[in-house]
């Protein structure tokens, strides 16, 4: 069951906020977080989303159907922000802002996890997709944010797709 605080599509004015029992089958949730963005970046904040998600009922929830995840999304202009909180005992992130890792030139995979653990990705691939990424102290909410405008670069995979319009080879 999803619940849904407020009507969504409210633009600049208000946080809706979902939760969901702690679950795998993200599908109708992610299409309920993208519904107002842009269709050319679905598929990169899709999988962004998605990785937040699983961290936060998997790894955060333990998957426990009576622990909830919970989503709070709002859109500020050309700003498309989401905030993820989990019911989990938290965990100590990378670090606890992405501006860090760009100016210090760290943000590799190998830095999200040590070699022994089968982890880390999912916390880099939120690094690459989203142009804000923070934690709060405790590790269990995950503030994300996308800035969709004119002159910031194309979605992953666009290239591709505007290739295959204008029978490009590449």
């Amino acid at each position: 069951m999803i619940a849904i605080s407020s009507r969504p599509r409210l633009i600049g004015q208000n946080w809706v906020t979902i939760s969901f029992a702690s679950t795998l089958y993200l599908y109708p949730i992610l299409d309920l977080l993208l519904a107002d963005v842009p269709k050319h970046w679905h598929p990169e904040l899709r999988l962004g989303l998605q990785e937040a998600l699983v961290n936060s009922a998997k790894h955060g929830n333990k998957l426990d159907p009576s622990k909830k995840v919970f989503v709070r999304f709002s859109i500020v202009q050309d700003q498309y922000w989401w905030a993820i909180s989990d019911q989990g005992p938290g965990f100590k992130p990378p670090c606890k802002s992405n501006q860090i890792h760009r100016q210090s030139g760290t943000h590799t995979p190998e830095n999200y996890c040590d070699e022994e653990k089968e982890c880390g990705r999912g916390i880099y691939i939120i690094y690459q997709v989203f142009d804000y990424v923070e934690w709060n102290s405790k590790g269990t909410e995950l503030m994300l944010c996308k800035r969709v405008r004119n002159n910031s670069r194309l979605p992953l995979g666009a290239l591709t797709e505007i290739n295959k319009i204008n029978n490009v080879a590449l």
